[in-house]
C-alpha cells in the first residue's frame, strides 16, 4: 500500500493550502463534539441484546424501528446543536443503531429502507460544514488472536461504513473511523488485516495510540507501512511514556509525525483530554484546563471530556480567545 493514500475534499467543504502558523492565524481550531452533550439536549436510545432477544420476531422490528427513527432524529438534533453552538465537528456514536449487524439481519433491513433519511443527515450535515466522524467500540481488535473476533471486528467495521455510504458520507478521511491497535506486538498482523480491508473501509480508517499496548511511534510505523492516517492523543501519549508537560518534545515531534501521514494537513485531527485527578490520570476530567502549545497548529481536535460542550466553551475561552 502507498505509503499516504490521497484523499478528495467533501463537497460543500473548503481546504486550505495555507502553512500551520497562517492557518492559526486565519481559523483557530476546530473543536469537536463527542457524541452527546453534557446537557440533555443530546442524549440516544438503545436496547441490550438480552432484552431484544426476549422479543417475538415482530416485536423485534417494531422495537428497532421505532428506536432508530428516533435516533436519526436526535441525531439531526446533535447538527442542529452543533450549529447553534458554531461546532464543526462532531463524534457520531457508534451506538445509534445498535444490533445493525445482528446476524437475524433485522437491524440491518431497517437501515437500509431508511436510507433516503440517512441521506438527508448527510446531506444536512455537509451544508452546514460540520464534519462527521466516529469511534467504533472497543470490540473492534484486528490485531486479535482470535480469528473469530478480527472477523466480527471487520463485520462491525463494514457495518459502520455501510451506514457511512448510506449517509452519503465521503469515503475518505474526512469522515474517518478511528480505531486503536489493538492487542500489543501484533504490527505485522495489524498491518496484513488492513491491507485486505474493503475499500469503503480503509479510505476512512484511522489509528490512534494509545495508553497500553501502542505507543505513539509504534502506531505511527503501522500507518506509515498501511497508507492509514493517525490520529494523535497528547494524553495517551504523556501517560504511555510518562512524561511530566504536554510540551515536552516527544508531543510536538509526535504531532507533526502524525500530519505527515495525513494525505490532507488540513484534515490532521487529534485528540486532547486531561486527567481527573493528577496530570497522567487516565481518567478523563470534567474540562481541559491544560493543552499542548503544538495543539495550536491542529486544525481538528476532538475534546474528550466530561462535561462535553461546556469543555469546549471554557477552551475557547481560555485557550482560543486568550491566544
Amino acid at each position: 500500500m502507498s505509503a499516504v493514500r490521497e484523499s478528495k475534499s467533501p463537497v460543500g467543504v473548503k481546504t486550505k493550502n495555507s502553512s500551520s502558523a497562517k492557518q492559526w492565524q486565519n481559523t483557530p481550531p476546530h473543536l469537536g463534539l463527542v457524541c452527546i452533550t453534557f446537557s440533555k439536549e443530546v442524549r440516544l436510545r438503545t436496547i441490550t441484546r438480552t432484552r431484544y432477544l426476549q422479543l417475538t420476531e415482530e416485536q423485534r422490528e417494531t422495537a428497532l424501528r421505532d428506536l432508530y427513527k428516533d435516533n436519526l432524529q436526535r441525531l439531526n438534533t446533535a447538527l442542529s446543536f452543533c450549529q447553534q453552538h458554531s461546532i464543526q465537528l462532531y463524534r457520531m456514536s457508534s451506538a445509534l443503531f445498535p444490533l445493525s449487524d445482528w446476524e437475524d439481519e433485522v437491524g440491518a433491513t431497517i437501515l437500509e429502507e431508511m436510507s433516503a433519511d440517512l441521506a438527508k443527515i448527510g446531506q444536512r450535515a455537509t451544508e452546514l460544514g460540520i464534519r462527521m466522524v466516529l469511534h467504533p467500540d472497543q470490540y473492534v481488535v484486528l490485531s486479535s488472536d482470535s480469528p473469530e473476533v478480527v472477523a466480527s471486528s471487520i463485520k462491525i467495521l463494514a457495518g459502520h461504513a455501510h451506514t457511512m455510504d448510506l449517509m452519503g458520507l465521503p469515503q475518505s478521511s474526512w469522515s474517518l473511523m478511528n480505531i486503536h491497535g489493538g492487542k500489543s506486538n501484533r504490527a505485522d498482523q495489524l498491518v496484513r488485516v488492513i491491507s485486505e480491508l474493503p475499500e469503503n473501509i480503509t479510505s476512512r480508517l484511522t489509528l490512534e495510540n494509545d495508553e497500553h499496548a501502542y505507543s505513539a511511534s509504534e502506531i505511527l510505523e503501522v500507518c506509515q507501512r498501511t497508507g492509514i492516517p493517525l490520529v494523535f492523543d497528547a494524553h495517551h501519549h504523556i501517560c504511555h511514556e510518562n512524561l511530566d508537560s504536554y510540551d515536552d518534545r516527544t508531543v510536538a515531534s509526535m504531532f507533526y509525525a502524525a500530519r505527515a501521514t495525513w494525505a490532507n494537513p488540513d484534515w490532521q485531527l487529534v485528540h486532547i483530554s486531561n486527567g481527573e485527578e493528577a496530570f497522567g490520570d487516565r481518567k478523563h476530567s470534567e474540562l481541559i484546563t491544560d493543552m499542548p502549545s503544538v495543539y495550536r497548529e491542529a486544525p481538528w481536535i476532538e475534546v474528550e471530556a466530561k462535561r462535553k460542550e461546556e469543555a469546549i466553551a471554557h477552551l475557547r475561552s481560555w485557550w482560543i480567545m486568550g491566544k
